[in-house]
Order: structure tokens, then sequence, then C-alpha cells
């Protein structure tokens, strides 16, 4: 999962940051609403956490512009306003959640995973490919019942790998999604050594590969023989 924070107050966005990297998932941090709305129109997020008093363009200015160029992504309001006309406003300009300041982390995780879940059935806490399961409630990764030990930042990139099986992924999109990184050449490598681990916790024992490269292009998970 990829969150955009759009907060000013620094000390408060690095404790949501990390609380949501901790939670595993990869962070962007806007500090002013025009940084905000590039950001959101250069990449695509699964949650906003977005502030109403921001420099350069304010909160509600940049809900509007997202719903305006008809952006879905879930978007959860964090103010220090918390009048009914507040929130009104707030939800009628296209909020989908309104969490007023001081706060609990474990309030805005639960709101950010209830915002998540809005739309299914019943949350997914379980993907699996062939023999090879990961639950993303417990963290917890296995194939053909064997237990492996990921580390966080694996167990995102398998986690991403899942969610797109079939699709063929560039370092790119991996370098987006599990580093939250603008990709740069330099952080290719760190990708290719990665997934590499990856593959040898997987794939290693097995006859079925999973996870393939695609000469010149990226990475792409499916089940083949060989």
């Amino acid at each position: 999962m990829r969150a955009l924070v759009i907060e000013d107050e620094r000390k408060l966005a690095f404790y949501i940051k990390k609380g949501l990297e901790e939670h595993h998932f990869a962070v962007d941090v806007a500090y002013n609403g025009e940084e905000g709305v590039c950001y959101a129109n250069e990449n695509e997020y699964d949650v906003v956490v977005l502030d109403l008093l921001l420099p350069k363009k304010d909160g509600m200015t940049v809900l509007r512009e997202l719903r305006e160029k008809g952006d879905p992504v879930p978007v959860l309001i964090l103010t220090a306003r918390d009048t009914v006309a507040d929130k009104v406003t707030g939800l009628d300009a296209g909020a989908d959640d309104y969490l007023t300041k001081p706060f609990s982390f474990l309030e805005l995780l639960a709101r950010v995973r209830a915002l998540l879940r809005r739309g299914t059935v019943e949350p997914q806490v379980k993907l699996q490919m062939g023999d090879l399961v990961i639950d993303l409630t417990a963290h917890r990764a296995s194939r053909a019942g064997k237990s492996l030990q990921l580390t966080n930042k694996e167990f995102a990139l398998l986690e991403f790998f899942m969610r797109n099986s079939g699709r063929v992924l560039t370092r790119t999109a991996i370098a987006e999604h599990v580093w939250d990184y603008r990709f740069e050449d330099t952080l290719s490598n760190v990708i290719d050594v990665f997934v590499n681990r990856l593959r040898n916790k997987i794939d290693r024992d097995f006859t079925q590969k999973l996870i393939h490269t695609v000469k010149g292009v990226g990475y792409v998970m499916r089940e083949e023989e060989g």
C-alpha cells in the first residue's frame, strides 16, 4: 500500500510516516499544498492523509483539485478544525473521513484501513499464488507449508508482486510503490539485489518458479515450470 501525507508540521508528518511505514506502507510526504498536488498528479496512491491548514495551497483546495480531475483516491482529512460545519464542508468537498488533532495514531491507522476496505465485501487478509501464501494481518509468509523468514522490505516487495501477479513490473513501479522513491538509475541495483534475495527465499527449493525476469523491462510474478 502506498500513502501520501500532506502535512506542514514536519514533526507530525514524520510521526505519521514512521507509523505507517511500521505497518508496511510506502509513504511520500509533502509539506505544502502545491507539492501535495504535484505528488498526487505524478503518482498513484492508495490513500491520502491531508491537513487543511497548509501553506501555498490550502487543503480544501487540494481536495477539490483532486476530485475535479477525477482522482478517486480515499482522502482522510487531518486537522485542528473540529466544528460540525468544518466537517460537513470537508466531506461535501470529497473527503472520505475526518480526524481532528490531537489524535491517536492507532485511530488514524484504523481509519486508513477502513478506507482501504471500502467497496469490498470483506477485507483481504491473505494473498495466495499456488502454494505461496502471505498473511497480511500476521505479517507471515509460507510456501508449501514452510515458513519464510522475510525482512520488512522483502515482505512489502512480495506483497506488491502478489497484488500484481501476471503484470510486468518495471523497476520504476517497484521503486515508487515499495521504496516510495522517485526512480533513479542508482536505485536499479538495489531493486535487483532485493528481488534476487526474495527469489532465493521463495523459489530456490522449488521446481516451479514464481518470479521471472523480463529482459530490458523488469520482473513478473506468475506460475511457470522451470
